[in-house]
């Protein structure tokens, strides 16, 4: 017979959340709402239209899956002047985007390749990637033909 406790032996009050563990090599920042989620540029003109073209190209590195149709574009940015405001010159897009986990081993590919496409169209100067916690992805953010994609692919959903 075991000298433990009832105490000891007591299963934590899933009701109780604790602190989350953070990832020392993230900069987290909170985010909009998941209102306008799955961002597609379904409504973009011009240049805009020209960059959500090519983020449909990157796809995620475990399945054959557009990055946008998984749900990981959140937005796209056109400004004239640079991000950084070094010289102010020429044609900047910022993308915000998330990854299906915060400790995803695809992270720098996958922001380098995003960064290239939006990068990319004729009329984009610079290109910066910002990645964004909040929301937190889940399906929901799948468009639907990303989620045929991964029925096609044997997963449920």
């Amino acid at each position: 017979m075991s000298s433990d406790s009832e105490e000891d032996r007591a299963v934590p009050d899933p009701g109780i959340e604790e602190e989350p563990t953070y990832c020392p090599y993230t900069t987290y920042e909170d985010g909009d709402g998941a209102a306008d989620l799955p961002a597609t540029g379904e409504d973009a003109g011009g240049l805009e239209a020209a960059v959500w073209d090519a983020l449909y190209a990157v796809e995620d590195p475990e399945m054959p899956i557009s990055v946008v149709d998984l749900g990981l574009i959140y937005g796209v940015e056109v400004q004239e002047g640079s991000d950084d405001g070094a010289d102010g010159d020429g044609t900047h897009v910022r993308v915000d985007m998330t990854l299906t986990y915060t400790g995803c081993p695809a992270r720098d590919m996958l922001t380098d390749e995003v960064r290239e496409a939006a990068a990319s169209p004729e009329g984009v100067d610079s290109a910066a990637v910002r990645l964004v916690w909040s929301p937190e992805w889940n399906l929901e953010m799948v468009t639907e033909a990303g989620k045929a994609d991964l029925r096609e692919f044997g997963l449920s959903v």
